[in-house]
């Protein structure tokens, strides 16, 4: 470990891993029959990507495009629906497959039309059997285009939960964001939210971000509990190369804006852990009295997730694979012209292999990084060794941090840990991903 990475808490966002940079393209483009025959499938996760949006966040580096060209998103539902038709013949013996959750991504999946989302639901229920109303189904939206008819359309196909991108509810925040909203327009996106009923009502809010204050930070807060949502994720603002905000890149660490994304988090932790809500991880907090959605996001440490569209990942147990990937716009539309062009999704192209090695890393700090923890039973039940016997001077350091107890077999982040998850997360990366990460070249 190099003093380096732990300078700044910030390090990555750590929601999947390996990360998706450490992806190389397969030559032997293995076929997906291969990859499921013996992978189990009664308990999967389906998930649906949209790379599409109205407008493209400053700090966003996800893969979307801005707007589509007339009969654009006709043709990616085309070619969505060839995708899941082959995902579908190679998971095989229908009795068998069955999905315990769902999740429509992007980009803005609401920036399809109503009708464009009732094929989309179509096609997760008719193409991949998930029955959308049996099962947990999240989908993500922003508020210019939570409009009335789309929330109609997913409120009855079975969504029960709708997540906000709100990032601020201070207007001169948003734009330093380069996220143009008034605060009128979202207030009106959530009375219409509210008002369809979907169930769980998450608000993603942003700290860090020039300007902001702890005043307007809480103010913000404040906005976001007024319509009592189900639950709020709380992000520090990451400036990353070719986003929008890109002008801090190369300027070295900031120890200024570290301690004040440490300050305001903090502030933003405590308010809402006074006002009834419980800690999930660094980011997620939930009402006490919310209904439970099964897993949470992103703490699933097994494999058996389908991704279909071209920002989507697909987890086996040997092999985490997707398409291409990039950030910058140009790149962008490339891939999603190729993917809509593509007539044979039978194949793995772009992923990473999961070694023994990879296994356990990935499911320590995907258990790690939650607030309930890592189970050493389950741990050992899993790869019959203990997590200290595997990563014992990697859990030492965190310990003499006071980043970590280990208490009746469960190991979790204290306070503070939780706190430099992101500093933590990436400290559990293997030699391997991180070479990986550091070659890919960005586009």
């Amino acid at each position: 470990m190099t003093t380096a990475r732990l300078t700044s808490p910030y390090q990555h966002y750590v929601y999947a891993y390996p990360h998706k940079t450490a992806y190389r393209g397969l030559d032997d483009r293995p076929s997906l029959a291969r990859l499921w025959a013996s992978e189990p499938k009664d308990a999967l996760s389906l998930y649906l990507h949209i790379p599409f949006c109205e407008v493209r966040c400053g700090f966003c580096n996800l893969f979307t495009r801005i707007g589509a060209p007339d009969g654009l998103t006709g043709a990616y539902l085309d070619a969505l629906d060839r995708q899941a038709t082959a995902v579908r013949d190679a998971l095989g013996d229908t009795e068998e497959v069955r999905f315990a959750t769902a999740a429509f991504g992007g980009g803005t999946p609401t920036f399809l039309t109503a009708a464009e989302l009732e094929r989309l639901c179509d096609i997760a229920e008719h193409r991949m059997g998930a029955d959308l109303r049996a099962v947990p189904l999240s989908v993500e939206a922003s508020p210019a285009t939570a409009t009335a008819d789309r929330l109609a359309v997913l409120a009855e196909r079975g969504t029960t939960r709708l997540s906000l991108g709100v990032q601020s509810f201070v207007e001169s925040e948003a734009r330093a964001a380069v996220r143009p909203q008034r605060r009128a327009d979202v207030e009106t996106a959530l009375t219409r939210i509210r008002d369809a009923r979907i169930p769980v009502l998450n608000i993603d809010l942003i700290y860090g971000i020039d300007g902001q204050t702890e005043a307007s930070w809480l103010h913000s807060l404040d906005a976001a509990l007024a319509w009592r949502p189900e639950e709020l994720y709380l992000y520090p603002l990451y400036v990353r190369p070719l986003t929008g905000l890109d002008r801090r890149a190369g300027t070295g660490p900031d120890p200024a804006w570290d301690e004040q994304r440490l300050t305001l988090y903090r502030a933003g932790r405590d308010h809402l852990l006074a006002h009834g809500y419980t800690q999930q991880s660094m980011r997620m907090f939930r009402r006490a009295d919310a209904p439970p959605q099964g897993a949470d996001d992103y703490a699933c440490q097994t494999d058996g997730m389908i991704g279909l569209g071209c920002g989507a990942r697909s987890y086996t147990a040997g092999l985490h694979y997707s398409f291409d990937y990039a950030v910058g716009m140009h790149e962008i539309r490339g891939i999603i012209d190729d993917y809509v062009g593509t007539a044979d999704f039978a194949h793995a192209e772009v992923g990473h292999p999961m070694t023994p090695d990879e296994s356990r890393r990935r499911h320590l700090l995907q258990s790690l990084l939650q607030a309930e923890g890592l189970r050493v039973a389950d741990y050992r039940a899993r790869f019959g060794s203990d997590p200290t016997e595997d990563f014992g001077p990697q859990l030492a350091r965190f310990a003499d941090r006071g980043w970590l107890t280990d208490d009746s077999g469960l190991v979790r982040l204290t306070a503070e840990g939780l706190a430099h998850s992101d500093a933590i997360g990436p400290e559990l990366f293997s030699p391997a991903v991180r070479a990986a990460m550091a070659a890919y070249e960005r586009k």
